[in-house]
């Protein structure tokens, strides 16, 4: 599989152990440029950052609404065998579902979860937005395509950005999110983590205004993975494309200087 990856190497490195990025649902690795690489590798990082396959400029299967967890494990086993060492995992969203399905069998340095899918998977927390918005979720269901809950900044700012996010930036993040394999949304739901697989040490982020995945559902994963957790306020789902997202990115620097060489 030809896989996009984008990294930024750091002038000066400071740690051995590389970061991978992944991506959540319509995303890519552009998602991880607009802020995280460059100031990962400006702060001593040997930052990558990988696009699923049939997301950003990665190759698309014919059959890509049939994609499954399983590929994208694939996806990303296969980026992190091209770094010189076991990475670091950082995955958001969806990514975070990657993140911990690949850690049940492979070898990782540590693993970070932002807004992550969690270890319950996502029935649950996506019932208030399914009631909220029924004709939308219709939509997406009819038309399998789960990129129209994030298709108009109107919907972007709902779901994945904070109010206070500059609407310049909504719009354009907005146009550039893509596809989504449909078989993933019904993973999400029954494909669920195995925690007492994973020995991986962890780190759970979340927000607290997060529309998408709620502080209690967060914290429920921090606690299966004796991890440790961190929330904060006021950022919303896509925390890397905020306004604030050097908030996370610098406590994420610093917490993992105590763990990595």
């Amino acid at each position: 599989m030809e896989l996009e990856i984008i990294s930024r190497e750091p002038r000066e490195k400071r740690f051995e152990t590389p970061l991978l990025f992944v991506h959540g649902s319509c995303g890519a690795a552009w998602n991880w440029d607009e802020n995280f690489l460059p100031h990962f590798a400006e702060n001593g990082f040997s930052a990558h950052a990988v696009s699923l396959r049939g997301h950003g400029a990665s190759e698309t299967p014919a059959n890509f609404n049939s994609t499954s967890v399983s590929d994208y494990v694939a996806d990303v086993v296969q980026a992190a065998r091209s770094l010189p060492r076991p990475p670091v995992l950082i995955g958001h969203s969806l990514g975070g579902l990657i993140v911990q399905k690949f850690l049940e069998k492979y070898e990782a340095a540590v693993g970070i979860l932002l807004c992550s899918v969690p270890v319950g998977g996502m029935f649950k927390p996506s019932l208030p937005w399914q009631l909220k918005s029924p004709l939308l979720w219709t939509k997406v269901m009819l038309k399998k395509d789960y990129r129209l809950l994030f298709s108009t900044p109107q919907r972007a700012r709902e779901f994945l950005f904070s109010e206070d996010t500059n609407e310049t930036l909504v719009g354009r993040y907005a146009a550039r999110f893509g596809q989504e394999s449909y078989r993933i949304g019904f993973e999400t739901v029954f494909n669920l983590p195995k925690p007492a697989l994973i020995n991986t040490p962890m780190l759970v982020i979340g927000t607290a205004g997060d529309t998408l995945i709620s502080r209690k559902f967060i914290e429920k994963t921090a606690r299966a993975y004796r991890a440790d957790c961190k929330i904060f306020p006021r950022l919303g789902h896509a925390v890397m494309l905020e306004r604030d997202w050097r908030q996370v990115a610098d406590f994420m620097i610093e917490w993992l200087a105590g763990k990595i060489r």
